[in-house]
């Protein structure tokens, strides 16, 4: 059952800035001393009315070549630059001719991505825009790097000089395994490991509706890690009731728990139970206010019992967006609702959040957003408390490169490591970035670059939303990828990260 990591890598190609020419706003090729030696660089300037950028090449990719991923080396050497300032840079990429010569939609315009400036000037520090951009080998390929100054996450405001660019070519990853493609649109699955086993619920309708009368939820089983389903299974198809999977978790005694929404005549969510994957029993139908527009996965927490995110509104800016907790102190039979914030703007509404809990009362939590702004205030939100979900702080990460895309953390027990699994919506790349808790508590800004760890449709709306969970040393990734009508359930079988030496 070999699986890849991730996109395996070969050395970078690397292009210094001599071979790099001036492309919009007035970059300047300068000098800049680091240790002894000088080396050519461009000076981008920190004028925010100005977007600078240069332009390079690859001649040709080599053979092997299924995409790249992007890095650049900077420094500073401006007076008045000091601790806590940080730069943004975003790249474009393109395969064929001259930028002007080829429709844009052929071109790749990556996230802004922000970064810490280096604690001392004229020392190299890295940054990586892009990790993962599909190619075809024996091409050029060509880009253009531009610095963001009107960014608001880039708040240096001197000159921060371009070294070098790497450009790291990537074999393409692993494909996913089929849960379910029979026609129709099956979405937005939940998936969890109930003893050896693996049990993958998710509904079926016609398109990307939630109220569908027609939708209902089914589920499947694997014992052999994905390579092969049970057949399906009706979970619930009520009359009159679009019903949609929107969480997932186990109970005290280890069966599976899943939250159902049930869009109809009287809106309201339905907790199932079931020990085999098989057979399903309603459990719960809380009341609720505000009525949550989904439920997330259900995790333990010794203090309170069980505990399930929740969020409300209807993607608008209006007084409806909210979110806050449920609690059950007696296995999923009652809940009780805990609103956290309301009233919030559309841009600061964290939805489709993932929970772990760190011991101690302490909780993590990784948000969706759902701003659509071009700039590093479209990221992914942390969220964390420290006194079992009583009290909670909210910020931005560094996570930006995400379109509506829906987080699924996996704590594994025996390395320490956090995995943080997101589908990048409309580039068809499911992604992971791995840390150690103690990284990133209370350091939001402190997520490592990600990994792409598998390839799917790249229709915005017709691929993503990724549910985790973890089977002995492998983590099994479900996601739903295809074009309406038709989309399928798969998942991706990716080996728990290790810690590095």
């Amino acid at each position: 059952m070999s699986q890849k990591n991730s996109a395996q890598e070969k050395s970078a190609l690397v292009l210094t800035a001599e071979k790099m020419s001036a492309c919009t706003g007035h970059p300047v090729k300068t000098g800049i001393v680091i240790g002894a030696k000088e080396h050519s660089a461009w000076a981008f300037p920190g004028e925010a009315a100005q977007t600078a950028s240069v332009e390079g090449c690859i001649e040709q990719l080599p053979e092997g070549c299924g995409g790249v991923k992007v890095e650049i080396f900077l420094a500073t050497s401006s007076a008045g630059i000091s601790r806590g300032m940080e730069t943004v840079f975003r790249v474009h990429l393109w395969q064929g001719g001259n930028a002007d010569e080829i429709p844009q939609k052929e071109i790749l315009h990556a996230d802004p991505v922000r970064a810490p400036l280096a604690a001392s000037p004229c020392t190299p520090f890295r940054m990586q825009l892009e990790s993962w951009y599909g190619t075809d080998p024996g091409r050029p390929l060509h880009f253009r790097l531009e610095r963001c100054s009107g960014d608001p996450a880039d708040t240096c405001p001197g000159e921060v000089d371009l070294l070098e660019v790497h450009v790291t070519p990537l074999e393409i990853p692993s494909a996913p395994r089929i849960v379910q493609d029979t026609p129709g649109y099956n979405s937005w699955p939940m998936i969890q490991a109930v003893g050896k086993k693996l049990v993958c619920a998710y509904c079926r309708g016609r398109g990307h509706d939630i109220g569908e009368e027609c939708r209902g939820v089914y589920a499947r089983t694997s014992s052999d890690g994905g390579l092969s389903w049970t057949p399906e299974t009706l979970v619930s198809n009520q009359p009159g009731y679009g019903e949609v999977t929107i969480g997932k978790g186990l109970d005290a005694e280890g069966a599976m728990l899943l939250w159902v929404r049930c869009c109809g005549p009287v809106w309201h969510h339905d907790l199932y139970r079931s020990v085999d994957g098989i057979s399903f029993q309603r459990i719960a139908t809380p009341e609720l206010d505000p009525m949550p527009m989904q439920i997330t996965d259900i995790f333990p927490l010794p203090e309170v019992g069980l505990m399930a995110l929740w969020f409300a509104g209807n993607y608008q800016d209006d007084k409806l967006n909210a979110w806050g907790t449920l609690t059950s102190s007696d296995n999923g039979k009652t809940w009780t609702q805990n609103v956290i914030e309301s009233g919030l703007p559309k841009a600061e509404w964290p939805t489709e959040p993932a929970a772990v809990p760190l011991g101690n009362g302490r909780i993590l939590v990784i948000a969706r957003t759902e701003s659509s702004e071009n700039s590093t205030a479209r990221a992914q939100f942390q969220i964390e408390s420290r006194d079992a979900g009583k009290t909670w702080t909210r910020a931005r990460t560094n996570i930006g490169d995400v379109s509506l895309s829906t987080p699924s953390l996996i704590l594994d027990p025996e390395t320490g490591l956090l995995s943080n699994y997101y589908y990048h919506r409309g580039r068809g790349i499911l992604k992971r970035r791995v840390t150690s808790p103690e990284q990133i508590v209370g350091n939001p800004l402190g997520w490592p670059d990600p990994e792409p760890v598998a390839l799917a449709s790249d229709v915005f709306l017709d691929a993503g939303n990724v549910n985790v969970t973890a089977l002995g040393s492998l983590h099994f990734a479900a996601y739903y990828s295809g074009k309406a009508p038709d989309t399928s359930i798969v998942v991706s079988a990716i080996p728990a990260p290790v810690p590095k030496n």
